[in-house]
């Protein structure tokens, strides 16, 4: 018979409760799970990534060498020796694609010179080098260059003539008036030099003292 001490709840059901903030030993000790109340645990608060606290972060700190161009032609490369595996004579995007040695017709192909050719090929790509263009001519074959294949070609641009400009009368220059004579002052007169009568006059003119009388200078004797 089963006893009251024999009893169990069933498997699952029940679960011991956390002991929180019963020190740092416990696991749940300091802030009893709810976390720190710092940047982080608010709704939205975070840093961005590669932030270090405010010192140099590590994309700074490493060197930097070399760059990556913005507008850089990717071409598909075909070794001159892979050819072989083309069917027939012809190489172009399309039998190379359908031969497996390149992934897309859309993109450009360039043959380089590596390996024998076996036959001649007439062969179409957007770029080749110079040792390849040498195999391919010298087993008999051709070698054409052709545009990107996703450029467009522009619509032409009809400019019209300029009409020719009606020449320009030449105007003969005007003859030169003969400057005017400007008439020369006339000289001041110059002062007449005192005459040497008008200083004799002026000495005439003074008064001689009166001789005295004979009467006078007998009284005084």
């Amino acid at each position: 018979m089963a006893e009251l001490h024999d009893l169990r709840p069933a498997a699952g059901s029940h679960q011991r409760s956390k002991r929180k903030g019963r020190g740092p030993g416990s696991g749940k000790g300091k802030t009893a799970g709810s976390g720190e109340n710092g940047q982080k645990s608010r709704s939205g608060g975070s840093v961005r990534p590669g932030f270090e606290g405010g010192q140099m972060p590590l994309q700074r700190r490493i060197p930097k060498r070399g760059f990556t161009p913005r507008k850089r032609k990717i071409f598909q490369i075909v070794n001159v020796g892979d050819l072989a595996r083309v069917e027939g004579s012809t190489v172009n995007a399309q039998t190379l694609k359908d031969a497996g040695l390149i992934r897309s017709v859309q993109g450009l192909v360039k043959v380089l010179a590596m390996g024998d050719l076996s036959q001649a090929y007439s062969v179409e790509a957007h770029k080749f080098s110079g040792g390849a263009v040498a195999k391919i001519e010298a087993a008999g074959g051709s070698v054409t260059t052709v545009g990107p294949a996703v450029a467009k070609a522009e619509p032409e641009v009809t400019v019209e003539p300029e009409t020719a400009a009606e020449p320009e009368v030449a105007v003969e220059p005007e003859a030169a008036a003969e400057p005017e004579v400007v008439a020369e002052p006339e000289a001041a007169a110059e002062p007449e030099a005192e005459t040497e009568t008008e200083d004799e006059t002026e000495i005439a003119a003074e008064p001689e003292p009166e001789a005295e009388s004979e009467e006078e200078t007998e009284n005084n004797g």
